[in-house]
């Protein structure tokens, strides 16, 4: 007998052209979640690819990159999103008044929260939490963090992003910080994922595909199917051909 406990019979619609979009890994939907000024977050997507961004499925962004942040490139993620970004403004290269200078104008643009790298001193979280009024996230790399620090300074939500450690680093920081809302990274597969959320993340982030490889397959798929291709224009496309030819 189908277990049922487990499933939801929920609806699904979709547009006949949406419906290739990106679709994060489902085992993620076991994660609570947190609220976010309202939201409720269980997947975050870590990309700045605004096409990747628009065609996804993911309940927010984490849009952190490796070079010093920019308000130009913050801005315009923000406002091509369709869902809630996490804004990156530096923790490492960048740092001190430039970081709150980036995470006041972060907010000031949309964005629901801003991520700071794990270099990032107390000092400047502390000032940071002064000048902004939507939750710090702070990357946690380790268990060696002094996470009390890290919360006595004004980190609203950790960001654990340990590698292959992730899940026990996760599980160190639950014990001693049960209700601290967790966005951890879930690994590469289903069984990753999942032992992050078991060990305890609230909201797990997600690396998709580049556009490079999601192209790259679907090339390979034009490529095979290039042979047996109708080339010849349908009714609908003769018509339509028509209706732009009369209106110029």
């Amino acid at each position: 007998m189908e277990n049922k406990a487990n499933k939801k019979d929920i609806p699904s619609i979709n547009g006949t052209l949406r419906a290739h979009s990106l679709q994060i890994p489902e085992v993620i939907w076991k994660a609570k979640g947190m609220l976010v000024l309202g939201r409720r977050i269980k997947s975050v997507l870590f990309s700045t690819d605004i096409a990747i961004i628009r065609n996804c499925n993911a309940d927010a962004v984490l849009a952190v990159y490796p070079f010093t942040p920019q308000q130009i490139i913050s801005q315009t993620i923000i406002n091509a999103s369709s869902i809630p970004v996490f804004a990156g403004v530096g923790g490492g290269t960048t740092t001190g008044v430039r970081s709150v200078i980036m995470a006041r104008d972060a907010e000031a643009h949309g964005a629901f929260g801003v991520v700071v790298n794990g270099p990032m001193k107390n000092d400047i979280i502390r000032m940071m939490k002064q000048a902004v009024d939507i939750p710090i996230i702070v990357t946690v790399l380790n268990s060696k963090v002094d996470i009390q620090a890290r919360l006595d300074a004004g980190a609203s939500i950790l960001n654990v992003s340990a590698a292959a450690n992730t899940p026990q680093v996760v599980r160190d920081i639950r014990k001693k910080f049960p209700k601290v809302p967790i966005i951890a990274t879930g690994g590469p597969t289903d069984e990753s994922i999942l032992e992050t959320i078991e060990a305890g993340a609230n909201t797990i982030s997600y690396t998709p595909p580049s556009c490079a490889q999601i192209f790259g397959q679907m090339m390979d798929n034009y490529r095979a199917d290039a042979d047996k291709a109708d080339l010849t224009n349908t009714a609908t496309d003769q018509a339509l051909m028509q209706m732009f030819s009369i209106l110029d």
